[in-house]
């Protein structure tokens, strides 16, 4: 049985539980349980991250913990009983465990370490705390550690600050807001800024002296040198190093590293040196023998310097080497450092041996005790301390030292009868009183022990001789009385023996007979001369001598000569108990000389406060027992020494000291009596404050007055103590008495000299410290009434002193901070005193920073969820005195401008942090009472209107982002508590007060922009929140955003008929609060939409109003990254929404209006599609190409859907800017074209948008036709370009505006010649289909044609696309996927390659026109591509797999032509037909046969540099057709069993050996241009060519050409007829059957060049098979080597295998085959090839010519090497028909685009009879209904050659040219003939604008054009032989002329554009 738990409440698991059981609950290891129940060994519970999830588990699974249960029960709450740094502990490393592995998939390899580190180093720490056997203080500083490194690692994490004291974390409900401010406000400026290190210290540790030639031991001495001083400020650090200049001792750290401690921030700075004095120790000279003397003397070695300046870097200086210097002369020895420093180069240089010094230093930064703590290494190994010379800057009571320090100066010698100078050395001792040497009391710096004597170092022959070595003395204080130092001087000889002579000694006595220590300073002593035996171990022989010249002199004038030698030391005292100064002496023995007490108390203030601190308890004892002897006589006296005293203890060096004043008042003070004359005494000296003329020593009297209370509430109880309590009254009347003294001072104005409110503010400064002392003597009540009336006496006029205003304050803040106002009863007493001042001073707006000091304290004090009575009555209080003002505060400050600097920055955000905190302080303390008897108050509406919007405007700015730091959210959270609980109040109010008559529109919208933007806060916002930090929040706060949204509903419901009021005003707001991702909140506010429409539609009929703010604010917000899927649907769903209400849609279906309610929300729906995916695309990281896209999408939906012009207009040139990013140039060029299309060249004026100026829309306009032209230009589309010059110069003329015309026409001639002297690459095609619901809407399910980039090829772009949807699978087959893929979860492309098929052939087809032109057309403009892909149907025979082979032809057609607004468009309807096997091998030999052409042409021509191409393709097709690459299709096709089976197809037959036969010819002729230009490496290869050719023709059945075709094997252009050079070809002629007979090309005379136009009327009737052969328009591309195009275009089925490569081509990539409604136009080598060769009465497919037009008489064509004169086309009739040049634009409508859909079963046709015989194996021109798509998709075909393979693409040219076209026993199918589009021509002049009623784009270049002709170059003709030999007969040349109402397949009408449409103000 289940038994809820009592004590097992809280546990830990330890071992993961997958919960396969029944009821199982899954856990894994670490999880923290809460337990419900138990049941024999098994728990039932949850876990704590997912507490909604319950379930058993067992116990032995789970380690229990200790935990507190609160609200017991169904809802109760389990927290854990451990230590709160623990708790925290363990729930921040969770938190930061999920944040630190995406630390690592972000790649920030750095911040992941450091935080793994610390992660390590907290559970190391966490470890220690839970152990338990931490000491107290142990504890507190593994916790300090622990929440420094969560602070850090919660800064670097961006998550929030902690607010913690004592190193736990706060319940911001437990402390007042104004305390949580000072916490967060604490933590966050100790992560800012840095408390500045008051002290400072040095390390040093020496390494090595690098010396070349040492030999000798040294001692090297560090000390800080003051430059600007010029003296040593700290004590001397010495080691010694050993011969090899390492230190002697490196077992013992502390003899080579010591620490300079003490160092304040003045010493800091550049002129501080550190110097390093080296001194060897050995032979007198350093060249000397080693056997010349035995002695060893100290000798000067060398010096080296380093400003401390270097260091402040803060980085550690390892290994640093300081050069050493040595000075050129040995007197200057003693200043060598100083020379150095000065740079004085002349008297040092670098030592000889070019030494170094190796060193080790750093500067660390904090007290001593600090520094133990953080390098406790450095210590724990050993160091030695430096102290400073004297004492530090603060003096530590309890400090023990008696330093002497002696500086050995210099001396004067003589000669002593000697011929050189003495080498001397000093040695120095000190004896005692009994004339014993004292033992090791000489330091000779830190690091190396005290000695008992000391040697100083010796000058070579210096008879003045300056050493200037410091030596330290720490002599006891009982050893000082009656011991000397004396020195002795030594002669040290240079001889053998290296003896050292005693010749003189000087002595000085430490301390004087009265007591006094030597005196600091230089003393010059007398060096008594005596002998080498002289003793002078008997002091008392030589003590009683003078041993100062001072002294000397003054006494003995007559013993002159005596005293020529003498030497000079000097001396300073450090001690904390000897002084050298007398007077303290004589006061301090005051009793001895009892005349002397008034001249010692007078000189006290003249004695140094170091002494006085010295003998602090001492002189305080001497002073009081000068009082109780005699207090009317010295009373004054004391009381004035007494003051000196206590203000020295103020000055900063002494500060410390005040708890041993304190002590001494506790302890030892004594004096019973001395409270009266102290009372008298300060009584007096206040009355004489209103009086006296100087104030100074009153403002030290009052300055002191805290000690001086403190001395008479001791001495007051000291009296009680002793007397029981006598004269309580009295005492009490002389406190009132002086208290009221003081009032009256106080209260007196100053009369202009400022002396008295100076003495007032000193007063008011030191006051507050005496409430504590009175306290000790006075009940609580009575000490608050004594202060209310002292401080309700001061002035209350502000305009006084600002700077008493201040202190005045101050005192405020200091008594609210006291002891006196923490009780109840006294704070009720002060606190209206407190408000008096506060308000006087916010109301002035001075002194803010204090004022919210105060208020934050008062705040401080008065707990939360206090219902004592005192409390609630001191919120009264404050409510009425200070809220109103407190808010006018808040608004004042935060609209005032920032300062600049950051210093008063941060002071102002301080100030305002601090009022907002006490602000909220008040309102959370608060109740419904405060609430009601506030709004109560008000006496008027006017007062309560003012109020309310006072407060909302005060609410807004506290929601501000930057009204606290980032990372604040708890202030956050508390905060906006305060505010919906007061809003909740308040709104109340409004409704009693504000509606139906009394509506008050601005203070409904103040209430609703604050609940708006209270709603949309960042800080509340839980879906951004870790799972932990969200549930934090929702069990303590709820989710306040739909208590706010439910107060928002409820107000506006009660609004009624005033909603119309906010409409459309809160639509954006109302839409910004729905965007949230809150389901409720969101079912809460969107039926207030349909309010919003029905009061609309009431009032106005429709709600266009609430539909264009909707989607205006929709915009703008979703582009801010608001809203989501789930939002969408909800706005469209019919899901039932909040309460009962049912879903919009729903309840808008009930409506009458409901039609364009549902029409509305349909299309918002659509819109917020479009926006979620525009904000998705336009994320960071995203690529352009998907940008572009999304972009295009929104900008058609509001133009054709929305008709929004602003909106339309703004993504134009987001759009646009994409563009340019991307360097789409052209499509940026097409996108600006958009806007410009909007505009007109008028003058009316247009306002500034976006980043136009204000300007008119003519300059406008004139400004977007230059960018655009610019951007035509960079993108290479010159011929759009030249377009928008000539429209601009027409303006530029209408103006005559003449220089802008002129730069026009010049750019215009500058984009001419781009064309023709810039190479353009012409660019691939892609379809690609988007299929999955994972794609964004704009691309979901669709499929589009995009444009290619440069160079970029099929493999190329697959992988683009692939990197832009990085989780897309690429679909492996060209087939239309199924229905499952359409709705499958994810995403699938299908890419492959499709050749466009341009609409207008005219350039195309016309002769002569350069390549670099047809370039243009061939991709530019294009609405229809082509697919096409390879299937068998039926069984595939092995053998030859061509019977079985079909095409599926696939034609696209876009939306919009390519190039345009973007890089693709999407397809808009797709045809598909099927070709025959036999068609397929029609059309591959033809371009096949159309590939070879062009590339003889270009061989002949000269146009080749190489004839590679040539050779391969020829290679290719002989070498194919030999091993059975043609002979396939005559197995397949020429066999009996096929013919019988497919009676229709004999046309078709005959078509194909017309074909073979033709291809024959052109390998002939072909091998005869090859073998003229072949080199001679590659004859043989030409040989191989040649023999390979006869057999393949042997294997066609054909022994020889007929004579005619051996002649002239192949016709070219150069010399053959040029039919219809403008596309449209003559009509066919009755008679045109004839045959002429053909000259050979070589033997035609000049004169009888004939165009094939010009020779139509007398063709033979005989037609040609070869110039039949060769009679198609629409030919294969030169880059069409096979049946395959390269792999570029293959199917994603081919393997690569059967891809042929470009690159063995050598082909221009773009020249595809096409079909003949829309041939591939040639390249610039077939300019000269055959245009329009053979059969000329084929009919062309120009949409613009009409049916009789397109049939032309059957002329057999010259194809010759010589280039023709100007063509001729003549009809029948004679009629000229002139053909065109390359077309000038001009303002036409561009021709119409026709496209039908076509059935795809091909419809054969019967072969036509022809007049005349006929081959047996005439080829028939067949027809089948193709629509005429161009084909790129693979074939079978397996070789680079005869265009027959097995595994190839079909070509891409039609099979034929004759397209289209029916037979006379045919059936025709009847399709609609487009109507011709009139060619209008002119010359000369310009032809005249005219405006038709569709315009075309202007970016348009179909534009009408100039027909003539344009006669070749006659260095391009070849002369021919004038016999020319007979032709055979042309077959099907005789066609009827009723094949102009054939089936012809025929285009649809032209696109509609939509017409310009004008944009206001735009």
């Amino acid at each position: 049985m289940w038994i809820p738990t009592e004590h097992e409440k809280y546990g830990v698991v330890i071992a993961s539980f997958r919960g396969t059981v029944p009821y199982g609950l899954s856990l894994e290891i670490g999880d923290t349980v809460q337990i419900l129940e138990k049941c024999d060994g098994w728990y039932r519970g949850f876990a704590l991250k997912n507490p909604n999830i319950k379930g058993i588990f067992p116990s032995s699974y789970v380690h229990l913990k200790n935990a507190c249960v609160k609200n017991k029960g169904q809802f109760e709450m389990v927290i854990p009983t451990e230590d709160s740094v623990i708790t925290e502990m363990t729930s921040t490393l969770r938190d930061w465990g999920t944040m630190w592995k995406q630390l690592y998939v972000r790649n920030e390899g750095d911040l992941f370490h450091r935080l793994w580190h610390i992660m390590n180093e907290i559970l190391d720490l966490r470890r220690q705390v839970l152990v338990g056997h931490l000491t107290h203080d142990r504890m507190k500083d593994v916790k300090r550690h622990i929440t420094a490194r969560l602070d850090w690692g919660n800064e670097q994490l961006g998550l929030d600050l902690v607010p913690r004291k004592e190193y736990a974390m706060v319940d911001p409900e437990d402390i007042s807001i104004t305390e949580l401010y000072r916490l967060m406000e604490h933590r966050h400026r100790k992560k800012d800024t840095p408390v500045q290190a008051s002290s400072h210290h040095l390390f040093v540790q020496m390494k090595s002296l690098m010396c070349s030639n040492l030999g000798e031991e040294l001692e090297v001495i560090f000390s800080l040198f003051d430059s600007k001083e010029n003296r040593p400020i700290s004590e001397r650090f010495f080691l010694r190093l050993n011969r090899n200049g390492l230190p002697k001792a490196p077992d013992k750290p502390e003899r080579h590293c010591s620490l300079f401690v003490d160092l304040g921030s003045s010493e800091l700075r550049k002129d501080i040196y550190i110097t390093v004095h080296i001194i060897r120790i050995g032979r007198m000279g350093a060249g000397e023998k080693k056997n010349a003397c035995s002695v060893q003397y100290r000798r000067p070695f060398g010096c080296a310097v380093l400003s401390i300046a270097d260091l402040l870097t803060g980085e550690t200086k390892d290994d640093l080497v300081l050069k050493v210097y040595m000075c050129n002369t040995e007197s200057e020895w003693y200043q060598i450092h100083e020379n150095i420093i000065k740079k004085l180069n002349a008297r040092y240089n670098l030592t000889g041996s070019n030494a170094g010094l190796a060193v080790s230093l750093q500067l660390l930064h904090g007290d001593i005790e600090q520094i133990r703590r953080e390098y406790s290494s450095v210590f724990s190994h050993g160091v030695s301390i430096t102290r400073k010379l004297g004492f530090s800057d603060i003096i530590m009571p309890g400090e023990m030292r008696n330093d002497l320090y002696i500086t050995v100066e210099r001396g004067e010698f003589e000669k002593g009868g000697k011929s050189v100078a003495r080498n001397v050395e000093v040695t120095m001792f000190i004896v005692d009183s009994n004339g014993q040497p004292l033992k090791d009391f000489i330091s000779f710096g830190s690091g190396e022990p005290p000695a008992s004597e000391y040697h100083s170092f010796v000058l070579y022959h210096n008879n003045s001789p300056r050493w200037s070595e410091l030596l330290k003395l720490p002599i006891p204080v009982d050893k000082f009385r009656g011991s000397h130092i004396r020195f002795e001087f030594r002669h040290c000889s240079t001889k053998e023996k290296g003896e050292k002579k005693l010749f003189g000694f000087s002595f000085v006595p430490l301390m004087q007979e009265d007591g006094r220590t030597l005196p600091d300073g230089t003393h010059e002593l007398i060096v008594h001369k005596c002998e080498e035996n002289t003793n002078l171990q008997d002091t008392t022989r030589y003590l009683k001598l003078p041993f100062s010249k001072v002294i000397f002199l003054g006494n003995n004038n007559q013993t002159m000569k005596a005293t020529k030698e003498s030497f000079w030391i000097t001396s300073f005292l450090c001690s904390t108990k000897l002084t050298q100064n007398g007077d303290m002496l004589d006061l301090l023995k005051w009793r001895t000389h009892p005349d002397k007490i008034t001249g010692c108390l007078s000189k006290l203030k003249e004695i140094d406060g170091s002494e006085i601190v010295k003998f602090l308890q001492d002189t305080l004892d001497t002073l009081f027992g000068i009082l109780d002897e005699n207090s009317q006589k010295y009373g004054s006296k004391v009381f004035d020494s007494l003051v000196h005293i206590i203000n020295l203890l103020q000055d900063s060096k002494f500060h410390h000291f005040k708890p041993v004043m304190d002590t001494y008042i506790e302890s030892h003070f004594a004096g019973a009596l001395a409270y009266r004359d102290l009372i008298k005494v300060l009584k007096w000296y206040v009355d004489r404050i209103t009086e006296a003329e100087r104030q100074e020593h009153i403002q030290e009297v009052l300055k002191a007055q805290e000690y001086i209370f403190k001395y008479i509430v001791q001495s007051r109880r000291l009296f009680s103590l002793a007397t029981g309590g006598q004269n309580e009254e009295e005492f009490r009347c002389c406190i009132q008495e002086l208290l009221m003294s003081v009032r009256f001072f106080l209260s007196q104005e100053s009369k202009g000299t400022g002396a008295l409110s100076q003495s007032q503010a000193v007063f008011l400064s030191s006051f507050p410290a005496v409430y504590s002392e009175l306290l000790k003597l006075f009940d609580v009540r009575e000490v608050a009434n004594l202060v209310q009336d002292t401080l309700g006496s001061l002035p209350t006029i502000m305009h006084v002193d600002d700077s008493l205003q201040a202190i005045k304050l101050q005192c405020i803040g200091k008594t609210v901070e006291s002891q006196l106002y923490t009780n109840p009863d006294s704070r009720y007493i002060l606190l209206p005193v407190v408000l008096h001042h506060l308000h006087i001073h916010l109301q002035e707006q001075k002194d803010l920073i204090m004022c919210a000091r105060i208020l934050s304290n008062v705040f401080c004090l008065i707990k939360k969820n206090s219902s004592e009575k005192s409390v609630l009555e001191e919120i009264d209080v404050i409510v009425a005195s200070l809220l109103d003002i407190l808010l006018r505060t808040i608004l004042e400050i935060t609209s005032r401008p920032q300062a600049s600097s950051s210093a008063m920055r941060l002071q102002f955000q301080d100030v305002t942090g601090e009022f907002v905190a006490c602000l909220l302080s008040l309102l959370r303390q608060m109740t419904d009472r405060h609430y009601q008897q506030l709004l109560n108050s008000f006496s008027t509406k006017e007062e309560l209107r003012d109020f309310l919007l006072q407060i909302f405007t005060v609410f807004r700015i506290l929601i501000r982002p930057e009204m606290f730091p980032k990372d604040w959210t708890v202030m956050r959270l508390v905060a906006n508590n305060v505010i919906i609980t007061t809003v909740l109040y308040l709104s109340d109010a409004l409704r009693k007060n504000f509606l139906n008559e009394n509506f008050d529109y601005k203070i409904w919208d103040s209430y609703f922009y604050l609940a708006v933007i209270f709603i949309n806060q960042l800080c509340l916002q839980l879906e951004m929140f870790t799972p932990s930090k969200k549930k934090k929040v929702l069990e303590k706060y709820g989710d306040m955003r739909v208590t706010m949204g439910c107060e928002i509903f409820s107000m506006w419901q009660n609004l009624g008929e005033h909603k119309l009021h906010f409409i459309p005003a809160l639509i954006g707001p109302f839409l910004e609060v729905t965007l949230i991702p809150q389901p409720d909140l969101r079912n809460v506010m969107i039926p207030i939409f349909h309010d919003m429409m029905d009061w609309e539609q009431r009032r106005s009929g429709n709600f266009k109003q609430v539909e264009a703010k909707l989607i205006d604010k929709l915009d703008s917000l979703m582009s801010e990254g608001k809203g989501d899927e789930t939002y969408r649907e909800l706005f469209n769903s019919i899901i039932p929404l909040f309460g009962p209400y049912p879903s919009l849609l729903k309840k808008i279906e009930r409506e009458t209006w409901r039609e364009s309610g549902v029409s509305l929300i349909a299309t918002v729906t659509r819109l917020m599609e479009r926006l979620l995916d525009y904000r998705d695309c336009m994320k960071i990281g995203e690529v352009d190409g998907k940008k572009i896209g999304c972009t295009v999408s929104l900008l058609n939906f509001y133009k054709t859907e929305l008709n929004k012009e602003e909106m339309y207009i703004r993504y134009i040139h987001k759009l646009y800017d994409l563009h340019l990013k991307a360097q789409n140039f052209t499509e940026a060029a097409y996108t600006l074209l958009l806007y410009d299309e909007l505009l007109e060249w008028s003058d009316r004026p247009l306002r500034e948008f976006l980043t136009y100026p204000m300007q008119t829309e003519w300059q406008r306009k004139e400004h977007l036709h230059l960018t655009i032209i610019q951007n035509f230009d960079r993108g290479k589309c010159w011929e759009n370009g030249i377009i928008l010059c000539r429209k601009i110069a027409e303006q530029y003329e209408s103006y005559y505006d003449y220089r802008n015309l002129s730069k026009m026409r010049m750019m215009e001639a500058s984009l001419y010649d781009k064309i023709m002297d810039q190479q353009r690459l012409e660019p691939e095609f892609f379809r690609v289909g988007f299929y999955g619901k994972k794609f964004p809407f704009f691309l979901r399910n669709k499929e589009f044609v995009c444009r290619g980039h440069d160079y970029e090829r099929l493999e190329a772009f697959q992988q683009r696309m692939l990197n832009e949807f990085p989780h897309a699978i690429a679909m492996q087959h060209a087939n239309q996927p199924d229905e499952t893929i359409f709705q499958a979860e994810a995403q699938y492309l299908q890419i492959y390659a499709v050749t466009p098929i341009p609409e207008s052939q005219e350039v195309l087809q016309r002769e002569g026109v350069p390549d670099n032109i047809k370039s243009f057309y061939k991709v530019n403009h294009i609405w229809k591509f082509r697919y096409d892909r390879p299937f068998h149907k039926g069984t595939k025979d092995k053998e030859n797999e061509f019977k079985s082979l079909w095409v599926e032809r696939t034609s696209l057609y876009l939306v919009q032509s390519l190039p345009g607004i973007s890089r693709w468009f999407e397809v808009e309807k797709r045809e598909v037909v099927e070709m025959s096997p036999l068609e397929n091998a029609m059309e591959v030999l033809e371009n096949k046969n159309q590939q070879l052409k062009t590339l003889i042409s270009q061989c002949q021509t000269r146009q080749m540099q190489n004839i590679n191409p040539l050779t391969m393709c020829l290679n290719g097709v002989i070498d194919a057709a030999v091993n059975g690459g043609v002979s396939r299709y005559q197995e397949a096709f020429f066999v009996k069993d096929y013919i019988l089976s497919h009676p229709e197809d004999g046309e078709k037959i005959a078509r194909l050996r017309e074909l073979m036969l033709e291809q024959a010819q052109i390998l002939e002729f072909g091998l005869a241009v090859h073998e003229k230009f072949v080199p001679q490496d590659m004859r043989p290869l030409h040989k191989k060519l040649v023999d390979q050719f006869f057999v393949m023709k042997s294997s066609f059945g054909i022994q020889e050409f007929p004579a005619c075709i051996q002649a002239s094997p192949v016709h070219f252009p150069n010399g053959s007829p040029r039919v219809c050079r403008n596309s449209a070809p003559a009509s066919m002629s009755p008679d045109g059957t004839r045959v002429i007979p053909r000259r050979s090309p070589l033997s035609y005379p000049a004169v009888n060049r004939y165009s094939s136009s010009s020779l139509s009327s007398q063709a033979s009737a005989e037609p040609s098979p070869s110039t039949s052969s060769l009679s198609s328009t629409h030919s294969a591309s030169p880059n069409v080597t096979s049946s395959a195009p390269s792999s570029a275009r293959a199917s994603p089925l081919l393997s690569d295998k059967h891809k042929h490569s470009r690159e063995n081509s050598c082909l221009s990539p773009r020249d595809r085959p096409c079909s003949a409604i829309y041939p591939t136009p040639v390249e610039p080598s077939q300019r000269m090839l055959f245009n329009h060769i053979g059969d000329g009465a084929l009919p062309r497919s120009d949409p613009n010519l009409s049916a009789p037009e397109k049939a032309v008489n059957p002329t057999p064509s010259s194809w010759s090497l010589d280039s023709g004169k100007e063509a001729k086309n003549m009809s029948d009739s004679g009629k000229l028909i002139s053909p065109p040049v390359p077309p000038r634009p001009t303002q036409t409508a561009s021709p119409a685009r026709h496209t039908t859909s076509v059935s795809p079963s091909p419809a054969g046709r019967s072969p036509l009879k022809v007049q005349g015989s006929v081959q047996s194996f005439t080829p028939s021109p067949v027809e089948y209904n193709s629509p005429g798509l161009s084909s790129n998709s693979p074939v079978l075909s397996g070789s680079y050659s005869s265009g027959i393979s097995s595994l190839s693409r079909c070509s891409t040219s039609e099979t034929s040219g004759f397209e289209n076209q029916a037979n006379e026993q045919s059936v025709p199918v009847p399709v609609p003939v487009p109507v011709p589009v009139p060619v209008p021509s002119f010359s000369g002049s310009e032809e005249p604008v005219r405006k038709e009623s569709k315009t075309p784009p202007p970016y348009s270049v179909y534009e009408r054009t100039l027909r003539r002709p344009v006669p070749l170059p006659h260095s391009l003709s070849i002369p021919v032989t004038s016999e020319p030999p007979a032709l055979p007969p042309k077959p099907l040349a005789a066609r009827s002329s009723h094949l102009e109402n054939g089936t012809r397949r025929t285009d649809p009408g032209p696109r509609p554009r939509p017409l310009p449409r004008k944009v206001s103000q735009l």
